[in-house]
């Protein structure tokens, strides 16, 4: 697959952690009409972020249902009753090492930084980066996938925080304008303030792009368990990162296969683990020119909504 589409930047959000009115955690919460993890991915998407990873662990199911529509990738924290954070974040990246060239980490309760914040990061060439207000360092945080081997090996105190001291790279600082970097939920009432201008940065054209003949047979879901796919060589594994029923997964793939003509997934039965599906040369050409095709739309939707509005 074109390695321009794939290596790029990805992101990570640590929603497993369980709950507590107190400290006001809940990824569901809502600051405006939306919730923390929503507006967290919206500005991920805001700022080119992909792929977009979320970890969830407590009220997983409810998580993924509600962000079902919005071309995330979920991975479960089975162990995140007797586990910390950093866990957590080793699960995604675990899963992003060798998918993109550097990524975005995130809890989820700090919601409120901006995508400009986020395009600055991106694009400072740095490889290990935090956003700093006033002096004082917040999130997210920028890491080239060239560390993660080192942070995925360490086994020390602080959590992610002693992975970093470990790595014998200094954490640069970027001070930004962006008071959102160092407040996290507990901070409901200066959250409220900052409501409006946050509403305005995340203003954005969302498309939704699909391919149809009298039906739609492919769209951002079918995207994602192609990739998928190609990545766990499982219907299954695919299935349970974007919360998609086996049954449906197929369904969906019957149906792609009928409207293209031709085999798109490769089923190889058989051995202790009862076999693998694989992309056939036909489907991974289709997906790699979908993927180009969507990078067009939206860069090309992108670049007009900016002219216009």
């Amino acid at each position: 697959m074109n390695d321009k589409l794939l290596k790029e930047t990805g992101g990570i959000i640590v929603a497993a952690g369980k709950t507590s009115k107190k400290s006001k955690s809940d990824p569901l919460l809502k600051i405006g009409s939306i919730t923390v993890i929503k507006r967290i991915v919206l500005t991920f998407q805001r700022a080119g972020i992909s792929p977009i990873v979320i970890i969830t662990g407590c009220a997983a199911g409810d998580i993924e249902y509600h962000l079902s529509d919005y071309g995330v990738i979920f991975l479960r924290n089975e162990e995140y009753e007797q586990s910390q954070m950093f866990d957590s974040a080793k699960i995604g990246f675990e899963f992003l090492k060798e998918k993109c060239d550097q990524i975005v980490f995130t809890p989820v309760n700090v919601p409120m930084f901006t995508p400009d914040t986020l395009v600055k990061m991106i694009t400072s060439g740095e490889q290990l980066l935090a956003p700093a207000y006033e002096g004082k360092a917040g999130h997210p945080l920028l890491i080239a996938s060239t560390l993660l081997p080192s942070i995925l090996s360490y086994n020390g105190p602080n959590g992610l925080r002693g992975a970093v001291q470990n790595l014998g790279v200094e954490r640069k600082l970027m001070e930004v304008q962006d008071e959102g970097i160092i407040l996290d939920t507990d901070d409901m009432d200066r959250l409220d303030a900052l409501l409006k201008e946050h509403n305005e940065h995340i203003l954005h054209p969302f498309l939704r792009i699909s391919i149809e003949k009298e039906s739609m047979f492919f769209n951002s879901r079918t995207k994602l368990l192609l990739m998928l796919i190609k990545e766990t060589h499982s219907v299954r594994n695919a299935c349970r990162h974007i919360a998609l029923s086996n049954s449906k997964a197929w369904s969906m793939l019957n149906k792609l296969e009928e409207e293209l003509g031709y085999a798109v997934v490769e089923r190889i039965h058989g051995g202790s683990k009862g076999g693998n599906t694989y992309l056939t040369k036909e489907g991974l050409e289709f997906l790699e020119k979908y993927l180009e095709f969507e990078q067009n739309v939206r860069k090309y939707a992108e670049d007009e909504f900016k002219r216009l509005f």
